[in-house]
């Protein structure tokens, strides 16, 4: 549908689209890298306690509870500290805050097979882009970035492939951005899933935002704290990359985190022996799930995701795909150049992922 009331940027923007979301309870949901596992008792007490009378009244602009737990978590300053209303939300407002709009500003750069809101944004908001090749193993090849840009954008791990791109990359991008005066923003989504079971883990690039002024993590609630539901994300950085993203959220909604969120986020980033324990499980069952695969003679590259990456010995990725949802399976499929015999498989719960094997014995 188009209308002629629509302004000429909405009418070229290509919106991003989210996994199928189906309702019946009957299908096996490995489609969207949902957590298998419930939240922390601690945060369902938390939202009990929060929905209470001052529900009448405005939430806390400046999220400060939800920002010290996360600064306390982290292992730095409250004011270097930036929560939003999930983690897309604040990859938008990073886009606004960070890159600069206009055909004649320098293009920001992030790979060809990466999370696809990224070209959303950038179009949203006007802002040049070039996407930059993996190599044929799916790595990113850091070389290939230190060029003149508009800044950069790097999921780590990456998605929808898994692969894990070291620190010394992260950092040496870091460095040569820094130079120009560039902000490199490193989407965080999965790395508790790559630190052995830790969702601080050592591998997280956090440790090094006082080192470059320039390095931005974002991080969700909804992948390694169960919290798809509740909207949850925050972003962690020099002081006044924080201020930057402040001010992009005021001019739009200084409220975006209601109550009800904010309790749970801070409950959540407070339980961190809960949670390194189901990601610990979700780590193991991605292990087993692998190796069995690749028995079977499927293609599964190396992933520190909580899903991973499969390509079928024969079949393409749209048949494997709709061979498994005849058998009650849902993943997801990119039809995309490079990716499109692969489909990404979320890692559900130890029996969600032998139904999932045993369909693709049967396949």
């Amino acid at each position: 549908m188009m209308s002629v009331y629509w302004n000429t940027r909405i009418r070229g923007l290509s919106p991003y689209v989210p996994g199928e979301q189906p309702q019946d309870g009957k299908i096996v949901k490995l489609n969207t890298n949902e957590n298998p596992y419930p939240p922390s008792p601690k945060v369902i007490e938390a939202i009990k306690k929060a929905a209470d009378e001052k529900l009448r009244l405005y939430p806390d602009p400046a999220c400060t509870e939800f920002r010290e737990a996360a600064a306390a978590r982290y292992g730095v300053k409250p004011e270097q500290v930036f929560a939003g209303n999930g983690s897309d939300e604040v990859l938008a407002f990073a886009f606004a805050a960070f890159f600069e709009p206009g055909r004649d500003a320098p293009p920001v750069l992030f790979p060809d097979i990466t999370y696809s809101f990224y070209p959303v944004y950038a179009e949203l908001w006007g802002t040049p882009f070039r996407t930059v090749p993996l190599a044929e193993d799916f790595s990113i090849v850091v070389e290939d970035y230190l060029v003149p840009s508009g800044g950069a954008v790097i999921a780590n791990p990456n998605a929808p492939t898994g692969l894990f791109l070291s620190l010394d990359g992260i950092f040496a991008l870091a460095a040569y951005l820094e130079q120009q005066g560039r902000v490199l923003v490193v989407d965080e989504a999965y790395i508790a899933f790559a630190g052995g079971g830790r969702r601080c883990p050592a591998d997280s690039a956090v440790s090094f935002i006082g080192k470059y002024r320039n390095i931005l993590t974002v991080h969700t609630l909804s992948k390694s704290a169960s919290l798809a539901g509740l909207r949850a994300g925050f972003a962690l950085g020099d002081q006044a990359l924080i201020e930057g993203l402040c001010r992009v959220r005021d001019s739009f909604n200084s409220y975006t985190l209601d109550r009800i969120a904010l309790a749970g986020a801070a409950a959540a980033l407070s339980d961190a022996a809960y949670y390194d324990g189901i990601t610990e499980k979700i780590i193991k069952t991605r292990g087993r799930v692998s190796a069995e695969l690749e028995g079977m003679g499927f293609t599964v590259p190396p992933s520190s995701a909580n899903f991973i990456f499969v390509r079928h010995p024969r079949l393409g990725g749209r048949e494997f795909f709709a061979a498994l949802r005849e058998r009650g399976i849902l993943v997801r499929h990119f039809d995309r150049p490079r990716i499109a015999d692969y489909l990404r498989v979320s890692m559900g719960s130890d029996g969600d992922m032998d139904r999932f094997l045993d369909a693709c014995r049967g396949i």
